[in-house]
C-alpha cells in the first residue's frame, strides 16, 4: 500500500477506494475514480510495483476493493495509518512524516528526474498548474543536476 501511494503520487482516500480493476496493466496507468473535486484522473503504474501487485494478488486474492480488511470490505483509514507508523518507525525517517509525505515525495521526485510540470500536475490531480508548483523548491540548480542547451549540442 506505502508503495503503491508512493509509486503513483496518491491520496490515502484515493488508494482505500481503488478498485482491482482500476489497476490498468495493459495500459501501464493506475485509474483513480472520484478523486478530490470528483474528478477522475489516471496515473502513473510503475513495472516495479506491478510486479509487486501481482504477488499480492495471487496471495490474498481480493474480491472488489483492490485492498480489502481482514473480513473483506473496504481497508480502513485507521490500519493504513497504522501500516505507516509501523514502517516509518522501522525506516527511522523523520518522525514528523504522513502519509501525504509519500505523495509530497514522489511529486518532488519526478521533478528531480526530469518530468515536466503539468505531467506531475495531471498525475496529482491539481487543477491549477500553481499548486504543483509548491514542488519546484527543491530542485537544485547546478550542472551536476541539469545540463544545459549548449552542453547538449554536438559542436557546442
Amino acid at each position: 500500500m506505502l508503495y503503491l501511494i508512493y509509486s503513483a503520487g496518491l491520496r490515502s482516500g484515493e488508494l482505500l477506494k481503488l478498485r482491482i480493476r482500476d489497476i490498468q496493466s495493459d495500459q501501464g496507468y493506475i485509474f483513480i475514480k472520484g478523486a478530490k473535486g470528483k474528478k477522475d484522473r489516471r496515473t502513473v503504474l510503475s513495472e516495479k510495483l506491478l510486479v509487486l501487485l501481482r504477488k499480492y494478488y495471487k496471495q490474498y486474492r481480493p474480491a472488489y476493493w483492490l485492498f480489502e480488511g481482514q473480513d473483506g470490505g473496504q481497508y480502513t483509514a485507521r490500519s493504513l495509518q497504522q501500516v505507516f507508523r509501523k514502517a516509518a518507525e522501522k525506516s527511522d525517517i523523520n518522525p514528523w512524516a504522513t502519509l501525504h509525505t509519500l505523495r509530497h515525495s514522489f511529486a518532488t521526485h519526478c521533478l528531480q528526474n526530469g518530468m515536466n510540470l503539468r505531467q506531475v500536475q495531471v498525475m496529482l490531480g491539481h487543477s491549477s498548474p500553481k499548486t504543483t508548483q509548491i514542488y519546484t523548491h527543491v530542485l537544485e540548480i547546478s550542472n551536476k543536476v541539469l545540463k544545459s542547451p549548449l552542453d547538449l549540442m554536438e559542436n557546442g
